[in-house]
């Protein structure tokens, strides 16, 4: 018998297959340790050359060729930094991002400025704002704030009607140079063109607009007659001119300085942002024409004394921001028909201390006490009533001009209505009497009763005594003072 396999030269000696296949896989092992060397080394080179793509990408769409060195400044470049100014002026308001030190003393200011009718309009955050954390507004002399320590540092635009009440001048100064500086951008009139020296440095894009930044400061900043120049000549740290980003229009997109005791400082304007900002009443409220009374009007005013005797008296709030240690809130009851009224009086920069104070036929007099609640006590007290100089008597004008306002013979001095307004929802009329101490603002409402007393305060900022009309306890006089 032969074996079939021994027939079919097709299939072979199976046992010398076997030693040839392990011949085979002897002899491959090197040639499979080549192949995956080399796959590797393909893969290595792969991934090399993708990353080179990518960089090289992203740095021809990144670069830019170098433009050309920083040069003196143009005829014409000088005459765009003189107009900015009154550029900015004459197209009133725009958004505001200010950005004031670095790191752990950042302070933000977020909102608008309106250079025409000269108020800004302000949220102060970042790590660095401090007690000054809240809401801001300002005219180029006065400054008030609404603090809001709880307020997160990431800074925010403001609510556009600003809240009424809250408001109060700030214990320290820390953004008055901030202020000063932003106010100092704009001017009823161009700066003189020659005392404008300085380079141009560069061209950028802000705001979908190409802009010149020119660094650039004044021959002799202390006798300049731009306050910019003033500014930051009195306030930088090494002298460095201040850099300005300016359209072909002469208008302002940017600017940065460098401030004493505050760092580098960056102004960014947004030019598209602009609306019609509200001044609070602790800055005197919106803006009035004055002009005569109208006969209506004249009728209401000349009642007025008559009116205030009939409704008898009245309940009143005061609100005071005399100084950046005075600010001054109270509450008790006036009576136009004994001629008294009696408060109880807070300085929100003492703590726990309030004060009694008592007008009584011409005569004022007071009780120092520990805190409590901002209402007087009834009855009034008997004793410890004293006169003399106190850190109350501000109010003391406002109290007797709301007492005076019941005599017979009227309120003295030429009255202009000075604008129209709303309280507690109703129509009034604001109407302004200039005095010796200064104006006064007296809010009659429709039915010719007084709703507020305003004056200007020491610091500029004004003073409001809002009285609500009705039945008051009986305000008995002291009996015996020392």
């Amino acid at each position: 018998m032969v074996p079939g396999g021994l027939l079919d030269f097709a299939v072979g000696n199976q046992a010398d297959q076997e030693d040839l296949a392990s011949s085979a896989t002897q002899a491959d092992e090197p040639r499979r340790a080549a192949d995956r060397r080399r796959r590797l080394t393909l893969t290595g080179l792969t991934l090399t050359a993708v990353l080179s793509a990518v960089t090289l990408v992203a740095t021809l769409v990144s670069w830019a060729p170098d433009g050309p060195p920083a040069r003196e400044l143009t005829s014409i470049e000088r005459e765009r930094l003189a107009a900015m100014r009154v550029t900015n002026y004459r197209e009133l308001r725009a958004g505001l991002h200010l950005t004031a030190g670095t790191g752990a003393t950042r302070t933000d200011l977020l909102g608008w400025v309106d250079w025409a009718r000269g108020l800004a309009y302000l949220d102060v955050g970042g790590p660095g704002a401090g007690r000054s954390r809240g809401l801001a507004q300002a005219t180029p002399t006065v400054l008030v704030i609404r603090p809001d320590p709880t307020a997160v540092p990431v800074p925010a635009m403001p609510p556009l009607v600003p809240p009424a009440d809250g408001w109060r001048l700030p214990a320290d100064r820390d953004l008055h140079p901030l202020l000063g500086l932003v106010f100092a951008l704009a001017a009823d009139r161009p700066d003189p063109v020659n005392h404008w020296v300085g380079r141009w440095v560069g061209r950028e894009h802000l705001n979908g607009e190409p802009v010149d930044v020119l660094e650039a400061s004044t021959q002799d900043p202390t006798t300049s007659t731009s306050p910019v120049a003033k500014a930051t000549a009195t306030a930088s740290d090494t002298g460095a001119p201040v850099r300005y980003w300016l359209d072909p229009a002469a208008r302002l997109h940017r600017v940065q300085a460098d401030l004493a005791g505050i760092g580098p400082v960056t102004v960014s304007l947004n030019r598209a942002d602009r609306p019609t900002l509200r001044p609070v009443e602790a800055l005197g409220g919106r803006p009035g024409l004055p002009r005569a009374l109208t006969s209506a009007e004249r009728d209401r005013w000349r009642r007025l004394p008559t009116r205030l005797r009939t409704a008898g008296g009245a309940t009143v709030t005061l609100t005071m921001p005399v100084s950046a240690a005075t600010n001054l809130r109270g509450t008790g009851w006036l009576s136009w028909s004994s001629g008294t009224a009696y408060l109880g009086v807070t300085n929100l920069d003492v703590d726990g201390r309030r004060t009694l104070v008592r007008h009584h036929k011409g005569k004022i007099t007071r009780i120092d006490g520990p805190g409590g609640s901002t209402r007087p006590p009834l009855p009034p007290p008997v004793a410890g009533w004293r006169t003399g100089p106190h850190h109350t008597q501000d109010l003391d004008p406002l109290v007797a001009a709301a007492l005076r306002a019941a005599q017979a013979a009227g309120v003295p001095g030429r009255a202009q209505r000075e604008r129209g307004d709303h309280l507690a929802g109703a129509t009034v009329d604001v109407v302004r009497v200039d005095t010796a101490r200064g104006p006064l603002r007296y809010w009659v409402d429709r039915s010719g009763m007084l709703r507020r007393l305003e004056l200007p305060t020491s610091s500029g900022a004004w003073a409001q005594l809002d009285l609500a009309t009705g039945r008051v306890p009986r305000l008995t006089p002291p009996e015996r003072q020392r």
